[in-house]
């Protein structure tokens, strides 16, 4: 796959390249080292060029198993703005009625099903005990609601094959009017029997895009062992904070808005791991994206000192390779790999091979808590992506940040954000002390400490203006200023956005009046702007008052 272009991430063992040459190197035991990236710089002994650090060091096994008998599990990431096309690309390679979405179940949850069984019984006057309403709603738990579809999951179905051979279709929810068809059954069901493909849509690689349209740095060509740049998982001086700015106790850290790593989960590990190699910020990943692998398990084990991140079941590749070093037979370290991985724990075989090889009881326990784990390939392809965006952030922050808020800052609201820090500060406190907060308004608190880092950073925002705002992009005002888009205000949607934009094409707006007129907005987005102060000396209307 990495030779075919199909993907970047090299499964070698570590080794050094030479880019004028093609000298390498694979034999470097002084290095010690489990990812290319982290061994030191070297020069080629043939012609002296710096020779390229490359290698991950993934058994090809985890992905086809040993007798290239299991399914791959093929994950391709696609930009959210371009999944919809790769979607229909599959469509053409594999033929219209071999393609179909992964479909899904909804099943009954407890809080839904309670009321359900109370709607029941007092809509029919009828008093019942609490444990009689608990039996029912233990009865209805997991009892199939509605169906969907998987977000990125696509069936594929041989070509001598029809789809009915495995399972009925259907549209999602039963709408007759949406053109979608998925697969009746869940896809785990019949997962064995036809292949899924995972095409997703993600964020980032629309951030990558934005940030090299405005920097014009290629990402691919980012030097991601960069020490500045692995310094931001453990401290925020790379950021350069203007002076005076107290350190925040709970989050030292420089992590926040990066992927992968920026959520208060995340940075509480790297607090407890201090990672300062690419080796581990993978290891890391591995510990977040899995179940019942971090918290109560690998977490315990590091600070109290049982074991080291390096030692610590992080990705499901560890299992296998950590087995097979201890002398069991390659098979069967492989089918406790899989049997971990998936959840289902170790058979009373498994223990008794692992004991009689000398695994640690630690190393045992810590396998049966596991619930789903992470691929080592999955792991290198997000931290690789996480380290890009990490660049840019130290090297290039106004183009940063306004990539953050464009592509990510869906509840950016202007009216609070461009305030300035303390007002930005307070409203935080706001929420927070709200009990009742709505969801909506906690999902905001990344957003606003993004523009608190920001503003501590030096930098700041310029107030909307009606006619150089884009209509949903933040765009760069000046060397130290953003200037948020139409649609940031608060009552102000995106549709609402685009037609000002579209409009005011036509000429400036001589009246609120006309304004009104030529863009056909409603009166909450007339008065939203008007609080900003957006419409300055622009009259109500052209009458005239003669009194």
């Amino acid at each position: 796959a990495y030779l075919s272009g199909i993907t970047e991430v090299n499964s070698l063992k570590p080794h050094y390249v030479c880019p004028n040459c093609n000298y390498s190197d694979f034999e470097h035991p002084e290095t010690n080292c489990g990812v290319g990236a982290d061994m030191p710089e070297k020069n080629c002994p043939k012609c002296n060029t710096q020779m390229k650090k490359d290698g991950w060091d993934i058994p090809f096994e985890t992905f086809l198993g040993f007798d290239g008998d299991k399914t791959p599990d093929i994950d391709l990431n696609f930009s959210g703005v371009y999944q919809p096309v790769a979607h229909k690309y599959v469509e053409e390679l594999f033929g219209e009625g071999h393609v179909f979405r992964a479909g899904t179940i909804g099943s009954l949850a407890d809080k839904t099903a309670f009321g359900f069984v109370k709607k029941y019984f007092d809509s029919k006057n009828e008093i019942v005990s609490s444990t009689e309403i608990e039996r029912i709603v233990n009865g209805c738990l997991g009892i199939k609601r509605t169906t969907g579809q998987h977000p990125g999951g696509i069936i594929v179905v041989p070509k001598d094959k029809e789809i009915t051979d495995f399972c009925p279709i259907q549209h999602p929810a039963d709408d007759a009017d949406n053109p979608i068809l998925t697969t009746h059954f869940d896809y785990h069901k019949i997962d064995q029997n036809l292949l899924k493909l995972d095409i997703l849509g993600h964020d980032d690689p629309t951030m990558i895009k934005m940030l090299e349209d405005l920097t014009g740095v290629d990402a691919k060509q980012i030097r991601i062992d960069d020490p500045q740049i692995l310094s931001l998982f453990t401290s925020k001086k790379a950021l350069k904070i203007r002076d005076g700015v107290p350190e925040d106790e709970n989050d030292p850290t420089g992590a926040l808005l990066i992927p992968e790593f920026g959520t208060n989960f995340v940075k509480g590990m790297l607090v407890d791991t201090k990672p300062t190699t690419l080796e581990e910020l993978i290891r890391i990943s591995g510990l977040s994206h899995g179940t019942d692998v971090w918290l109560n398990n690998a977490q315990t084990l590091i600070t109290s000192g049982t074991a080291t991140l390096k030692e610590a079941i992080c990705t499901r590749d560890d299992i296998m390779i950590y087995l097979i070093s201890k002398n069991l037979p390659s098979k069967q370290a492989f089918k406790i790999m899989e049997a971990v991985r998936k959840g289902k724990g170790l058979t009373p075989e498994f223990e008794e091979s692992m004991r009689a090889n000398n695994v640690p009881e630690w190393y045992i326990d810590s396998c049966k808590k596991i619930k789903y784990m992470f691929p080592k390939a999955h792991a290198v392809a997000y931290v690789t992506m996480a380290l890009r965006i990490a660049y840019f952030k130290i090297y290039y922050p106004l183009e940063f940040y306004c990539t953050y808020f464009s592509v990510r800052g869906d509840n950016f609201d202007s009216a609070i954000m461009t305030k300035g820090e303390q007002a930005v500060r307070e409203k935080i406190k706001e929420i927070k002390s709200n009990p009742d907060a709505s969801p909506k308004e906690k999902d905001r608190i990344t957003v606003m400490e993004a523009a608190i880092e920001m503003y501590q950073r030096g930098f700041s925002f310029a107030p909307i203006d009606l006619y150089e705002s884009d209509a949903l992009n933040f765009k760069i005002f000046d060397d130290k200023r953003l200037l948020p888009p139409l649609g940031s205000l608060s009552g102000i949607g995106e549709n609402a956005a685009i037609q000002i934009a579209e409009e005011r094409k036509n000429g400036e707006f001589s009246t609120i009046e006309s304004f009104k007129q030529r863009t056909g907005v409603s009166k909450t987005v007339i008065e939203a702007l008007s609080e900003e102060g957006i419409f300055k000396d622009t009259p109500e209307s052209s009458q005239l008052s003669l009194f």
